[in-house]
């Protein structure tokens, strides 16, 4: 698919606008289980990118995605910043400019390794890594219900109990809550299916 520069702006805006509407809903999330700041961090970040709208968007995908990543490794603080930064990262390392499906499905598995490797985590343990990876499993088996994948796998890290980041402290009370993490990931592909839905 070709993501030319008016659709690149249109994916940015997107995504920046969702986790920006969405940041009391993650920080809510938070509270009950971690730091109570990833709903403000995200939104610090994602109001970053779009202060850099332009110049981003005037880049070819892979660098704008590289560039985002760099963005938010500077601009979203706790364990969010590096997590997302590195995937944006080796996305943008990845990823052709006009990719295929299979192409990006590549790239986002590239990715994932990364996050899993700068995180010490893995699927299962109550992370974003809980929403990226089903949401591979269904780009790689032709699914067009992406959103609802990642919303469904969000919400089924609720009865996990968290062994990884600050929410493993907490042991069993982990368990019964959603990880904001996993919910900010499923925003994220949320906004980035429909708009590539709309465009195609």
């Amino acid at each position: 698919m070709q993501i030319d520069e008016p659709l690149r702006r249109k994916l940015v805006q997107a995504v920046a606008a969702t986790v920006i509407a969405h940041a009391e809903e993650l920080t809510d999330l938070d509270q009950a289980i971690g730091d109570g700041d990833h709903g403000l961090n995200m939104k610090r970040g994602f109001e970053a990118v779009l202060g850099d709208i332009d110049k981003l968007v005037a880049q070819p995908l892979p660098k704008m995605l590289a560039a985002i990543g760099t963005t938010l490794v500077m601009k979203v603080g706790g364990a969010s910043g590096p997590l997302y930064g590195t995937l944006f990262l080796q996305l943008g390392k990845a990823i052709p400019e006009a990719p295929s499906m299979s192409e990006a499905a590549d790239a986002l598995a590239v990715a994932i390794e990364a996050v899993k490797a700068r995180g010490k985590s893995t699927v299962g343990e109550k992370t974003l890594l809980d929403v990226l990876a089903p949401v591979l499993d269904a780009l790689r088996a032709g699914a067009d219900d992406l959103p609802a994948v990642a919303d469904a796998a969000a919400e089924a890290t609720k009865p996990v109990q968290a062994t990884k980041g600050r929410a493993s402290f907490l042991g069993a009370r982990s368990i019964g809550h959603a990880d904001p993490g996993a919910r900010s990931s499923a925003l994220i592909v949320r906004a980035v299916a429909s708009t590539l839905a709309e465009a195609a």
